[in-house]
């Protein structure tokens, strides 16, 4: 044998060492996920599922524990680990571990003493002498090193979420990536250090305050508390108390993590491209020595005492009013959950339920829906009802309890069964396409400790259930044994802000780098190919029978369809079109009901809506490809015989009248409002709208004509689905149109604003955080030349975690939750380019957030280390990204409206190895540093400094009924 073939040989064997050892998986027969559940050794569970689309691979970590778990004196701490295990370990995180660890240990120390002292004046002095040590501790700190390591390896939405019963942390890796990705988080996993502390904490507290003034949390809250008493569920938030928030135990997070981090305690999910043998001998490479926990517990409740009459309780807050009814059931893993399940879509499916049918399409009420809420200990069924203006929240309690009864009585269409299997059947269809959403079926069925099995015969089993079963579960289970959370308007004053401590900022050390962290960034598995759309060959493009245009992409993989009218024109062209558009919601024709003709369409396993916005209109038909003919009918029919009536009219116009109001009182709508002013001024896309007195006065047939008239009007059908291009041009003669067409009507722009020289626009809502976005417009034009700068400055600047912003605001100096940055490059050609910055952070943190914003654009940070990552990790994602499906036509359309008939992703990954770090330097220089800025602030300005704002620039203040239009 010759001496290269010994040693390829050899090579092979060593290669196939990883996987010698024989896994034994779980498979269940039928599994549309065609999943494998795979146990190592020390108790890990490894789900996988293999999905070709893309070559990347969804990755989710599962913790089998959450807030149920905290400890009753540190609430809020499951939640506080998850964002420590961001913050590295003994081989990363730090450079020099052994020089840290005894200012680690001093702080914890510290920290454990803090927590039992209530002398305010010796509380200062004890945080000083934490504040002073974290310094220390600082020089060897290496922050954000973990965000560095995915970004090396290009990874996208690197995240975690804490919720009662799991702690989650998500990855969206490249496939080439998988030895990476696990040695990594096996690290991670099994060698935590807590680090960053205290600037952390003030992290957790702005997450906190931004929930103060989201009113569903403390209903949410409520409702469980009277649902769950007496189990954790009930007595304590994921979040935390703020007394724990403030006197937070190192000693307590560590116990914990010892106690549930643990392989016989954890999950790894995994959905995507790859190879299941060598994936899971990866794994088991690097988890595999995880010591488990031969004694894992979990505190455990007496069962709860069963409700035997209503409950209920009041919350207050300046959002809208609401109702919200519970009922409390057994865990998800309980045979319960399948008829929960149908009764939810029995009540509400947004089509045919019980609620869409008898309140919400009459008006009886603004809006009602179902949530069901399947937790491992206990599930529940909420149903959430809104008021009409001057209806009394007991009246929608007694509409939605009267929906109830009528499931007790099986008042309610035989078939109605049969077609909720079919569209929950199209759901499932359609989650399959998603990476994400497999990975999070094997989230929750670990969780919840269900059988897979019975998780992967989930709709078998509902669509044997009965039409009498059903009435009969109702019977037993939905008495007047539920609880009742009123939403009323008023003054919290139970809600007390966290004060703003006072934090030294901790260095950044962005040119440091931990060996770990290097030798990551520089390892070389097999490059993946980057695939770029090419418009001539990945979409086809024809005309109708009647001669209609349509783009094309063909549906290989399943048999569900979307289809669209599209119009190149919308808002900007007249403001109606969003109200005919959703007054045709409301409606039927002369021979079929609203109900009806929902009804009749969610038999078929299909649905329409209208889509508006300044540029376009859009009449979407989506659903089972074999009922499309019939779909098109139904729609034609509806939209050539659609009929007003002054009755539905005026219930329409008084829902838009109170959903006007109750936009007024929401936080995140007086936000959009006040940037939209501040961007567009006055004529803008959310003041552009007709006023009570126009509404009132129009006469509703004319709003149906608008949408009847697009027919003759210049568009185009776009299509993904199973039928070949023939047997859509046939499809299409059901669409009727006028041999001559209409020109399409004359639009006028929301333009930009350019901004000449510095301005404050103060707008006014009571809240413990303000909202503030910094807009830099000098009327730039965009070239496609420069989205390669464009991006990458974005990437290196304020895109993600492992940027400059959120190093500076929340990294160093905990001064924000949400803080980001980027320079915007324009969705039309007509559209200027300008840059952006936003956070949203506490009234009293407001200067040092400008000051530090100001400070990071004036003199952009340089690091030549943090820039080659920022090119290594766009460089990874653009090749590993892959547009697809209906995607492809709206990349398409995107492209156009741009002046392009290509696809840009692909000059900007060539000229990305080229670009250096004094490029996006001077870039940034150029377009934002030292430029005028309008600074929009939403917040109380009884709790702004106003003087020192002032200083900033000139303050214009503007009314909330100014910046809605209304």
């Amino acid at each position: 044998m010759k001496l290269k073939t010994i040693i390829t040989c050899l090579a092979a064997v060593a290669a196939l060492g990883v996987q010698a050892k024989d896994y034994k998986y779980e498979t269940v027969a039928g599994d549309l996920m065609k999943s494998r559940i795979y146990t190592l050794d020390n108790g890990l569970k490894i789900y996988l599922s293999v999905n070709r689309e893309q070559p990347r691979i969804q990755t989710f970590i599962a913790v089998k524990t959450g807030s149920r778990n905290d400890p009753p004196e540190t609430t809020g701490l499951a939640h506080y680990l998850e964002h420590l295990m961001f913050k590295g370990t003994k081989q990363f995180g730090s450079s020099n571990v052994t020089a840290e660890a005894p200012l680690l240990d001093s702080i914890k120390n510290r920290f454990e003493q803090y927590r039992h002292i209530t002398d305010p004046a010796k509380r200062k002095i004890a945080y000083h002498q934490i504040d002073s040590i974290s310094q220390l501790a600082a020089r060897y700190n290496i922050p954000n090193e973990y965000d560095k390591l995915m970004s090396s390896i290009g990874s996208k939405g690197s995240n975690a979420y804490t919720s009662n019963d799991v702690t989650c942390y998500t990855e969206n890796i490249p496939s080439n990536e998988v030895d990476n990705w696990a040695r990594i988080q096996a690290d991670r996993f099994q060698n935590m250090v807590i680090r960053g502390f205290h600037t952390e904490l003030e992290a957790v507290y702005e997450e906190y305050n931004m929930g103060l003034a989201r009113d569903f949390n403390k209903e949410i809250e409520a409702l469980y508390a009277r649902l769950y008493p007496n189990h954790p569920y009930g007595t304590q938030t994921t979040i935390g108390t703020q007394a724990h928030l403030k006197n937070p135990s190192i000693v307590n997070i560590e116990n914990y993590f010892k106690r549930y981090y643990v392989p016989n305690n954890v999950a790894i999910c995994m959905s995507g491209d790859f190879d299941p043998d060598a994936v899971v001998a990866t794994i088991d490479k690097y988890f595999g020595n995880w010591r488990r926990n031969p004694e894992l517990s979990r505190p455990e409740y007496a069962p709860l005492k069963p409700l035997t009459a209503p409950v209920d309780t009041t919350v207050v807050g300046q959002e809208a009013e609401n109702v919200i009814l519970g009922w409390r059931f057994k865990g998800a893993a309980d045979a319960q959950c399948d008829t929960l399940r149908l009764i939810s879509n029995i009540l509400y499916n947004g089509q045919a339920g019980l609620l869409d049918i008898d309140l919400n399409q009459p008006m009886k009420c603004l809006t009602s829906q179902t949530f069901p809420d399947y937790l491992h200990d206990y599930s529940g069924l909420y149903i959430i009802g809104m008021p009409n203006s001057g209806q009394s929240l007991d009246e929608v309690k007694k509409l939605i309890l009267g929906e109830v009864n009528k499931l007790k009585t099986g008042d309610f269409s035989d078939d109605l069964i049969t077609s909720i299997v079919n569209n929950m059947k199209l759901d499932y269809y359609k989650s399959l396409e998603d990476n994400e959403a497999r990975a999070d079926y094997f989230v929750n069925a670990f969780i919840n400790d269900e059988d897979w099995k019975k998780v992967a015969t989930r709709l078998d089993r509902i669509s044997r259930i009965t039409k009498q079963e059903v009435v009969d579960f109702a019977r037993r289970y939905l008495l007047d044994n539920y609880a009742v959370v009123y939403k009323a308007m008023g003054v919290d004053s139970t809600q007390k802000k966290i004060d703003k401590p006072s934090i030294t900022a901790i260095p950044t050390n962005r040119d440091k780098q931990s060996a770990f962290v290097t030798e990551v960034i520089n390892s070389h598995p097999t490059p993946i190919q980057p695939v770029f759309i090419d418009y001539r060959k990945d979409l086809a493009q024809g005309k109708a029978g009647n001669g209609l245009p349509y783009i094309y992409v063909h549906n290989t993989d399943n048999g569900r369809f979307e289809m669209t009218y599209y119009y190149k024109f919308g808002d900007e062209s007249d403001k109606w079109y969003s109200y005919a558009a959703g007054y045709m919601d409301y409606i039927g024709t002369a021979t079929k009901s609203v109900a009806q003709l929902k009804s009749d369409f969610y038999k078929l396993a299909c649905n329409y809506s209208f889509n508006v916005t300044p540029q376009s209109v859009s009449i979407n038909l989506s659903g089972l490809g074999d009922n499309m003919k019939e779909a098109v009918k139904l729609l034609e029919d509806f939209l050539d015989n659609a009929r007003a009536d002054k009755e539905s009219y005026s219930k329409y116009v008084d829902a838009m009248m109170k959903m006007r109001s109750d936009n007024k009182l929401n936080q995140g709508q007086n936000f959009a409002a006040l940037t939209s002013y501040g961007m567009y001024g006055p004529y803008n896309e959310m003041r552009n709208t007709p006023d009570s007195a126009e509404m009132a006065s129009k006469d509703p047939q004319q709003l149906v004509d608008l949408i009847k008239g697009l027919h003759a009007m210049p568009h185009t059908i776009l299509y993904y689905g199973p039928a070949e291009q023939k047997e859509l041009a046939s499809i299409m003669k059901i669409h009727k149109m006028p041999r001559k067409l209409q020109q399409a009507p004359q639009a006028k722009e929301y333009t930009m604003k350019k901004i000449d020289k510095s301005e404050i626009l103060l707008a006014p809502y009571k809240a413990k955080n303000i909202y503030m976005l910094q807009y830099a417009n000098s009327g730039r034009t965009w070239q496609p030349s420069q989205q390669p700068l464009i991006l990458l400055f974005n990437e290196y600047f304020g895109g993600g975690m492992n940027t400059v912003v959120f190093q500076e605001l929340r990294e160093s100096r905990g001064l924000a939750y949400s803080a980001w940055a980027r320079y915007v490059t324009p969705g039309r050609l007509s559209t200027p380019e300008y840059a952006l910055a936003q956070v949203i952070s506490q009234n009293d943190k407001l200067m040092d957030c400008i000051h530090t914003f100001g400070n990071i654009i004036d003199t952009i940070p340089q690091s030549q280390k943090a820039f080659d990552l920022a090119r290594q990790s766009l460089i990874k994602k653009i090749a590993s990204t892959r547009t697809t499906r209906f995607d492809i036509i709206t990349s398409y359309l995107n492209a156009q409206r741009r002046g392009l008939d290509y696809d840009i992703n692909e000059k900007v990954y060539n000229a990305l190895p080229s670009m250096k770090l004094s490029d996006i330097v001077d870039f940034e220089k150029n377009t934002m540093a030292r430029q005028p800025y309008l600074y929009m602030i939403l917040g109380d300005e009884s709790q702004l400094d106003i003087k020192a704002l002032e200083k900033i620039a000139p303050i214009k203040r503007i009314s909330t009924e100014e910046i809605f239009g209304y």
